[in-house]
């Protein structure tokens, strides 16, 4: 008997939470809608770009813009999961949980549509990219329905049963050619093959290498963000009257936000890979709202899930900020850099190579005078690992980074005055808007509120 009450009430409470799906409505504002998440994206990610001599098309070429509180159903601060679902389906669920609501989490009796099966439903032409891998939090999002984020087999195999017509990100170990076909899709896995998709076909893409970056490196194949970006709008718009929606994730302002759990010596905040990925994002932005301007039958909202990092910058002058212009090489980059001479000497690098490298990449004790202790930090770092042929490791989700290179820019960051927590915070969040209705987001909301309203004003409901 009891047990028969608990179903009921779960009933119920599913039945109330269905009344919050949107519906597609017949005369839709809009016949395209695009929403772009910078997963990890706060305000001062923006600023920090800009101190670093970038002028963003996002901070520059909207006429209105708003603010978005992040949280979930069971915390102040989101994850991507939770945050993704709320932009993708415009309901709080459950940190780490993907598409299912807090009070149905195994999905038993109903889970919460997404913009993108809404659409499909309603014969629009569908489609997800990102740099992230197709199965992470925010792309499964906006696709599947998953009790725990991490079941990513499981979120790969649902995205491959859907109808959408492409899913475009990093490659995940379980989509291949066969099971791809098998679906219906063709699989692509570099520019070359993305460039020759045709109107009309349905296509899963698995893409190598760090195509997250403004510049892609000339080593890789693989298309940038705004090339994907761009050559998705022409696969979903030709010859499309019932319309599109697409979703695009500029995934690495989140991923280089975040840093390692170690001592603060240890500290990864990769500050320059932030920047890189800001921009890259930022490119894509341009290239979607340059389409939705030429258009004018197309929304784009440009937001994010969270902001990680809790990022402060306070520089007293100008001479904090040109501290951050010394360097030339990501934290990953350096570090490779130091590791490649490790392995080609066959002695131990003294500690006076050390400095000269230090000074040659970061400007230690040339144009960054370096105090004793932290001349004493670095020197005992030294001591405990290169002088001893030991690449000292500071890893984190996304990097494995050489000990004493992640010291040395802690410091860096510390004379710039850049500061960083290195998880996700409750901070507010940028909105970008264009179309008509957008002055309705030139003031602050929350992540939920702020899906529910893009429908709204797209005519989704």
């Amino acid at each position: 008997m009891k047990a028969k009450r608990i179903c009921s009430i779960l009933l119920a409470a599913a039945v109330l939470f269905a009344a919050l799906l949107p519906v597609c409505a017949a005369d839709k504002t809009y016949r395209n809608v695009i929403i772009m998440i910078g997963d990890g994206m706060g305000e001062n990610h923006l600023h920090l770009a800009e101190q670093y001599g970038h002028t963003l098309f996002m901070n520059t070429q909207f006429d209105l813009r708003g603010q978005s509180r992040t949280r979930s159903m069971s915390h102040d601060i989101t994850d991507s999961a939770a945050g993704g679902t709320a932009l993708a389906c415009g309901v709080r669920i459950i940190n780490q949980t993907v598409g299912v609501y807090g009070a149905d989490p195994l999905g038993a009796f109903v889970c919460p549509a997404s913009f993108t099966e809404v659409a499909a439903e309603h014969g629009m032409r569908t489609g997800i990219v990102t740099t992230d891998k197709n199965n992470g939090a925010t792309p499964a999002a906006f696709s599947v329905h998953v009790l725990y984020r991490k079941q990513y087999e499981k979120i790969s195999q649902q995205q491959l049963n859907t109808t959408f017509d492409l899913i475009w990100g990093a490659e995940d170990g379980y989509v291949t050619p066969q099971n791809a076909a098998e679906h219906g899709f063709t699989f692509v896995s570099n520019k070359e093959e993305m460039e020759a998709l045709k109107p009309g076909s349905r296509s899963f893409g698995q893409f190598s290498g760090e195509f997250w970056r403004a510049v892609v490196p000339e080593e890789s194949d693989a298309p940038s963000l705004a090339e994907m970006s761009v050559k998705a709008i022409e696969l979903l718009n030709e010859d499309n009257p019932n319309g599109f929606f697409l979703m695009i994730e500029g995934a690495h302002i989140d991923k280089s936000s975040h840093r390692s759990q170690k001592r603060r010596a240890d500290f990864d905040n990769k500050r320059e890979s932030v920047v890189d990925a800001v921009v890259g994002f930022d490119n894509a932005v341009r290239a979607v709202v340059d389409f939705a301007r030429k258009d004018g039958h197309t929304a784009v909202l440009v937001t994010a899930d969270h902001e990680t990092g809790n990022l402060t910058l306070s520089p007293r002058d100008e001479k904090d900020l040109a501290r951050l212009q010394v360097q030339k090489h990501s934290m990953n980059t350096l570090s490779s850099m130091l590791r490649k001479q490790m392995e080609e000497r066959q002695d131990v690098l003294s500690w006076d190579e050390i400095k000269d490298f230090l000074g040659e990449e970061l400007g230690f004790w040339r144009s960054l005078k370096i105090d004793w202790e932290d001349e004493k930090m670095l020197r005992d770092i030294y001591e405990q690992t290169l002088a001893k042929r030991k690449s000292g490791s500071v890893k984190d989700l996304y990097a494995d980074n050489d000990k004493i290179v992640s010291a040395a820019v802690g410091i860096l960051n510390k004379r710039a005055r850049v500061f960083w927590v290195g998880s996700h915070s409750a901070c507010y969040t940028p909105v970008f808007v264009i179309g008509a209705g957008a002055e309705q987001f030139s003031h602050k909301t929350d992540n939920a509120q702020l899906a529910r309203d893009i429908m709204r004003v797209a005519g989704y409901r």
